[in-house]
């Protein structure tokens, strides 16, 4: 019987196990698709010679965390790879924002919109320079993060900390507005927040487009060398290194409840895992409450906060095998790992606003990864590994490219949109479809049968819009890994501090375990010593 059990061999999960392994527990991971990783591994199935990222790419998160850099993960294989630039925003006409990791550079093309702006970028970075160190601490902690908040709150006292926490929550139309004077500058905080589920206009998407922005300037968008799943090889690897477990193709149909406590689970082929310490889920939130556990084991207020529950868009995504380099009309494009395709900041209001009224967007923001320009292993040379993903609504109640998609995501509405987003590209690398050698696309639902947790290709584990950030994540008075079940902790994105691959949903899940089972240990031998008072026995010094 193992110590602990963790549902879910992705990147959180396998953080998590790694560190209960670290604390000298026995470990067993169970993963329902046959190959661990969730939403960070990579195929070659594009075409031959190409590698491709399944879902995620670029990890600024993971290399500004904490987590990961205790784990010395480069000792068990992995490798970063940075392209030359961070992000490109190119326009139609020409005009193109650069973000750099040198941030004269990209100070640079933000003067090229108006003659200013780099000073206003470089005015942006200096906040960040001065307290990343304790928002990172605070982001990467569970809720409340209370060293790093009282640290920030005494150095914001004298430093304008009401005028800062303004901007954060600004929606990132007004703050690009009210930082610069040209489109460059609000190009990049609007494309980042955009990296969520956050419209311009939405309160809190300045905040999350700026710490976006800043950990490019800061950290890059680096992928991992040789595909995306390098970084769970090297997760993996480390775990079976100090004797944990790993079993793949094992879904896990139920948590196994004893007396208000988890006590292990059951598969979905009805084989029963006792777990001695813990259950850890790394799965979303619906179905972590909804599905994995008896509605009788929770209080009544979660199961009606869970109605309440929000996904972040779904999403669509085209893999492209092209012949050559994208032809960009903009030479910096060239040499970003990522571009954010919309003809200024209206276009995404717009795009925003037609997912917010159900519609599949005309003119769809796309991200798009240059994989090969990032890390040379991903295909042959003279070609590029490419992708794009867009977002659409879950339910869908209209197209507004009148092409009559209805959101079954057949074939044929599948090669719609995918036509859609290539044009799209087009706009801005006139040329683009002639080097297509192949494509594939992943719709919502092929998404999500890829892995469980990325519900219609929600990317983030729940939205990321204020009402459901910080105390409010997963759902109300909630904020950390505990659950209502003793013994049971969530690991997944759907807990603080949310979407993005940095182990800190894991993190915290596996040191709350520990806490747990150590003031567990505790009052027990208080509970013992009382026994010993009581019947007259002789007690004991603790030291």
């Amino acid at each position: 019987m193992p110590d602990a059990v963790v549902i879910g061999a992705g990147p959180n999960g396998l953080v998590a196990a790694n560190l209960l392994a670290d604390a000298g527990w026995s470990v067993t991971v169970l993963e329902e698709q046959p190959e661990p990783g969730g939403a960070v591994r990579h195929d070659s199935e594009v075409a031959p010679g190409f590698v491709s990222d399944l879902f995620s790419s670029f990890y600024p998160l993971a290399a500004a965390s904490d987590v990961l850099a205790g784990l010395r993960l480069a000792d068990h294989g992995l490798r970063w790879s940075h392209a030359p630039h961070v992000v490109a925003h190119p326009l139609t006409d020409g005009g193109c924002a650069i973000l750099d990791r040198d941030v004269d550079t990209t100070a640079a093309s933000l003067d090229a919109f108006a003659p200013g702006d780099g000073q206003a970028w470089r005015r942006l970075h200096d906040v960040w320079e001065r307290y990343r160190a304790d928002i990172l601490e605070a982001l990467f902690t569970p809720f409340p993060p209370v060293r790093a908040t009282v640290r920030l709150a005494a150095r914001l006292r004298g430093g304008g900390g009401l005028r800062l926490a303004r901007t954060l929550v600004l929606p990132v139309r007004r703050m690009g507005e009210e930082e610069f004077r040209g489109e460059g500058g609000r190009l990049l905080l609007a494309g980042n927040a955009l990296h969520a589920d956050l419209a311009p206009e939405a309160a809190g998407s300045g905040g999350f487009g700026w710490l976006m922005s800043m950990l490019g300037q800061t950290y890059g968008f680096p992928a991992p060398v040789g595909g995306s799943g390098a970084l769970t090889a090297a997760l993996v690897h480390r775990l079976r290194a100090r004797g944990g477990t790993l079993h793949c193709g094992r879904r896990v149909g139920h948590v196994v409840v004893r007396d208000r406590r988890a006590v292990g689970v059951r598969t979905a082929d009805g084989e029963a895992v006792a777990a001695r310490r813990a259950v850890l889920a790394d799965v979303s939130v619906p179905a972590l409450y909804g599905e994995l556990v008896d509605p009788g084991d929770l209080p009544a207020q979660v199961l009606a906060d869970l109605r309440r529950f929000q996904w972040d868009f779904a999403t669509f995504k085209v893999d492209w095998a092209l012949d050559g380099p994208v032809p960009w009309q903009c030479e910096g494009a060239a040499r970003a790992g990522t571009v954010h395709l919309s003809d200024g900041v209206d276009e995404l209001t717009r795009f925003a606003a037609q997912i917010a009224m159900r519609q599949v967007p005309d003119r769809p923001f796309a991200l798009f990864g240059q994989m090969t320009t990032s890390d040379p292993t991903r295909s042959p040379p003279g070609t590029e590994s490419a992708w794009a993903y867009t977002h659409v609504p879950h339910d869908i109640a209209g197209d507004a490219g009148d092409a009559g998609i209805t959101g079954s995501w057949d074939d044929r509405e599948q090669q719609i949109m995918a036509d859609r987003v290539e044009r799209q590209v087009e706009r801005f690398a006139p040329g683009f479809r002639s080097l297509i050698r192949a494509r594939r696309v992943l719709a919502p639902p092929t998404l999500q049968s890829l892995d469980a947790n990325l519900h219609g290709g929600a990317l983030n584990g729940g939205t990321t819009a204020m009402h459901q950030q910080l105390v409010f994540r997963p759902v109300p008075g909630t904020g950390r890994p505990e659950t209502p079940v003793a013994g049971l902790f969530l690991a997944s994105a759907g807990a603080h501090p949310g979407g993005g691959v940095h182990g800190a949903p894991g993190a915290n899940a596996a040191r709350a375990a520990l806490r747990q089972h150590r003031l567990a240990g505790l009052a027990r031998l208080q509970r013992s010593l009382t026994r010993r008072d009581r019947t007259g026995a002789k007690r004991k010094p603790l030291a």
